[in-house]
């Protein structure tokens, strides 16, 4: 047994180091040779969750990690390519919603991986009614009392409630293309009726104006549509759309010839210079991104505005402009520190430009004042609160009219040059190049037609579908390609960022004709005044007295100090002291002014 023991050691031994060899080099110890199990794969769909309107589109993205084959196959609630009851999706994601609402109003977009049936990612889609489209209204005048009218347009649905000046009608549902409403109009005037889409996603269409008449044949007296408009810093427009519909603002240029120096203006631009979005949520620098506006009513008292620059190419006050309204630049304004109001009382547009609250005023560059009812050109060679002698707010992009759908509007922009010219709506130039490349302030630009927008998100897709329709006018000198819009906190500033994917080189320039030059700037007459007078002209301090006038050849009128911007040919004024008033009328030929004064005792 003794002899036995070192034979059965040694046997052991080789055993077990034949077992380690096994183990050290095998990579599987249980199954000896086999490959390690590949990786995961995975997807993901971008974006999640998302937002898209009854018949509108939006563009998904598939992200496949793990394996180089990137490929997969799209679905719509687990169906390969979608179907009209739930929305369809393209090879290469970009889905459309359906022509109505499904129920549930929710559907999951889905990404399978070519590589591997069973990895996927998906998105949450949410499906909104659509944006209603109000194209005319059936009669457009009707008397005081009641009255019946037919709603034309598209994309009105079951539910769908139309409103006069913000009041609801009685509304009944025909077709997607047409309501009828009844109700009872106890003033006359000129009166916004639109028409709001119900949840989900309700939303309201552009306004169209009813004009009522008085039972006794009077006319209509002011102010028309602006009463929509919501009071407050970034207050809804609720469809309100400045200017006639033949203003240059509103003036649909899809269709306009490119003017023959396109090419070469563009080049001197620089064609591969990006869009860029000059607004946005939150603070850069420690400032707000864009230029805000305010909306004020009849309880905001006109205040005095003091002219620290172009005074005499200036309106003068008073305006109602708040103290505390927002500048350009808040909270630390620097820059141009303009201020925008518009009054849905009056229907005027209050700009001004280097503003700075002093006292119970402004200090100010420069204001003009602007009558959103009707077609005003400031007087050739002005100045405005913006270089080209423009108004600043129907230029911008704002969230109340993207979130609706559709921009109406031309959009502002800047580019680094211009030249000392300018064509309409423009009436000012403010050169820094002598070249013949150079924009002429009021340069329209327009995104050219076959430039692809299906890529983008809906909220771009709106502001570039605007730039097709009605362009980007040049306003003034700055960074170049830069569009304003007003700040607001609900903005994606990553999505608007992906407008840089857009160049001066997909835009063309549409014809400019005229362009006016030092030499040929439009001469004429300014404004004729036959009478200014005062009902009394010495009465007791407090006493109410009329301010009457006659004039001819006037696009609009101020009396100062009190009274501001007016309509009509009489005012009513209480001078608590002595005071001369002046009445200012203005054309695009110059101003022509006339004073009277009132004594009191």
């Amino acid at each position: 047994m003794r002899r036995l023991f070192p034979l059965f050691v040694l046997v052991a031994a080789l055993l077990q180091a034949d077992c380690a060899g096994v183990t050290g080099t095998s990579g599987n110890p249980g199954n000896p040779g086999a490959s390690p199990p590949p990786p995961s794969i995975s997807v993901s769909v971008s974006p999640n969750p998302a937002t898209v309107r009854v018949g509108a589109t939006q563009s998904f993205s598939a992200t496949v990690t793990d394996t180089s084959n990137s490929n997969v196959t799209w679905q719509v609630n687990g169906v390969a390519g979608g179907s009209a009851a739930t929305g369809t999706i393209s090879s290469s994601g970009l889905y459309t919603a359906p022509a109505a609402l499904p129920n549930p109003n929710s559907v999951t977009v889905q990404a399978v991986s070519a590589a591997d049936s069973s990895a996927s990612g998906s998105s949450t889609v949410t499906l909104w009614n659509p944006m209603p489209v109000l194209n005319g209204i059936s009669p457009n005048t009707v008397s005081t009392g009641a009255f019946s009218i037919t709603l034309n347009g598209s994309g009105f649905v079951s539910g769908a409630q139309a409103q006069l000046a913000g009041t609801a009608l009685t509304t009944s549902f025909v077709s997607s293309t047409q309501l009828t409403a009844t109700g009872n109009a106890s003033t006359a005037g000129n009166f916004a009726v639109t028409v709001t889409n119900p949840n989900p996603g309700s939303a309201t269409s552009g306004a169209q104006n009813l004009q009522v008449t008085s039972n006794s044949g009077g006319p209509p007296p002011p102010p028309p549509a602006c009463s929509v408009m919501t009071p407050g810093q970034e207050g809804s427009l609720n469809g309100f759309v400045l200017f006639p519909p033949d203003n240059l603002w509103n003036t649909d240029i899809s269709n306009s010839p490119v003017d023959p120096n396109s090419a070469a203006i563009i080049s001197f631009i620089g064609g591969s210079v990006p869009l860029h979005p000059d607004f946005g949520s939150g603070l850069y620098n420690g400032s707000i991104i864009g230029i805000p506006y305010l909306v004020v009513d009849s309880s905001q008292a006109p205040i005095a505005i003091d002219f620290t620059a172009y005074g005499d190419e200036s309106d003068p006050g008073p305006m109602p402009i708040p103290t505390s309204a927002p500048i350009e630049g808040d909270p630390n304004p620097s820059g141009d520190q303009h201020v925008l109001v518009l009054d849905n009382n009056g229907c005027w547009l209050y700009e001004l430009f280097d503003a700075q609250p002093s006292g119970a005023g402004w200090n100010a560059g420069s204001a003009a004042v602007w009558d959103l009812t009707a077609d005003e050109q400031r007087p050739y060679t002005w100045t405005s609160a913006d270089a080209a002698g423009l108004p600043i707010f129907p230029g911008l992009v704002r969230y109340d009219e993207v979130v609706a759908g559709a921009i109406n509007h031309a959009i502002r922009f800047t580019l680094q040059h211009s030249r000392a010219a300018f064509t309409p709506p423009a009436s000012h130039w403010a050169a820094n190049s002598s070249s013949a490349n150079a924009a002429p302030m009021g340069m329209r630009m327009r995104l050219k037609a076959s430039f692809d927008i299906s890529g983008y998100s809906a909220t771009n897709q709106v502001i570039l579908t605007a730039m097709k329709k009605y362009g980007i006018i040049m306003a003034d000198n700055g960074s170049s390609m830069y569009i304003s819009g007003a700040p607001d906190d609900r903005w994606n500033n990553d999505d608007l960022h992906n407008l840089d994917g857009v160049t001066a080189a997909d835009f063309d320039v549409t014809e400019m004709n005229p362009i006016y030059t030092s030499a040929n700037v439009p001469q004429g007459a300014a404004p004729s005044i036959a009478s200014f007078t005062a009902s009394s002209q010495t009465v007791s301090a407090g006493t109410p007295v009329t301010l009457s006038w006659s004039v001819s050849g006037a696009s609009y009128l101020i009396v100062s100090p009190d009274i501001g911007a007016t309509r009509g040919t009489s005012v009513v004024v209480t001078p608590s002291q002595t005071t001369t008033y002046t009445l200012y009328a203005t054309n695009a030929f110059g101003r022509t002014t006339a004073t009277v004064t009132i004594t009191a005792q």
